[in-house]
């Protein structure tokens, strides 16, 4: 082998052996760098998977609220509503009272709780009260209980009062004292759900 093929050979052993170790640096810092990638892709993922958790439970949090506002604003509503409709009922109800006073059947109702009245109170000294509107009937249903009645000075609508002073005992039998037990057993529902 002569010099110049030595050089050569030389030479390209030189550059085989530098461009082997270039390719192994280069292959070196090719693998670090997707490992780095590697590493940065699961981190990006981690952080956005942990975003999007957050996000979805403030998502939530702000659903539930909306759905407690709207919820809480549904039963006031509802509440309104059941109100009214109560009123309207009680109203027809009162109505109903007002006529029902008209009839006979109300002048022999007023003298069977008057009847009971004086049954209850066996003997004891009593005040019957009536409406003022049922003045008209004062004088039938003393006839008909042989008891002396009195006027009220308030309007309790209908019916009767009855007052044992002695024993401190009212006998409530007005129409409007019914009325407002009434309304205020009153609930929408049936089986007591208001």
């Amino acid at each position: 082998m002569t010099l110049e093929e030595k050089i050569a050979h030389l030479q390209a052993t030189s550059m085989e052996e530098a461009r082997a170790e270039g390719n192994a640096i280069i292959d070196n810092y090719r693998e670090a760098l997707e490992k780095l990638l590697k590493d940065h892709k699961e981190e990006m993922l981690w952080q956005s998977e942990t975003r999007i958790k957050a996000e979805q439970s403030n998502a939530r949090h702000m659903l539930n609220q909306a759905a407690a506002r709207t919820q809480l604003e549904l039963k006031r509503k509802t509440g309104k509503i059941q109100v009214e409709l109560k009123d309207k009922i009680f109203d027809e109800a009162l109505a109903l009272a007002q006529d029902f006073m008209k009839t006979a059947a109300y002048e022999d109702y007023m003298a069977r709780s008057i009847r009971k009245a004086i049954s209850f109170a066996a003997g004891e000294e009593m005040t019957i009260y009536i409406n003022p509107t049922d003045e008209r009937l004062l004088t039938r249903l003393e006839e008909m209980t042989g008891t002396r009645l009195t006027v009220s000075a308030e309007d309790f609508i209908g019916g009767t009062r009855a007052v044992l002073r002695e024993r401190n005992i009212l006998i409530d039998n007005s129409f409007k004292t019914l009325l407002r037990n009434e309304y205020d057993k009153f609930l929408f529902g049936g089986d007591g759900i208001a």
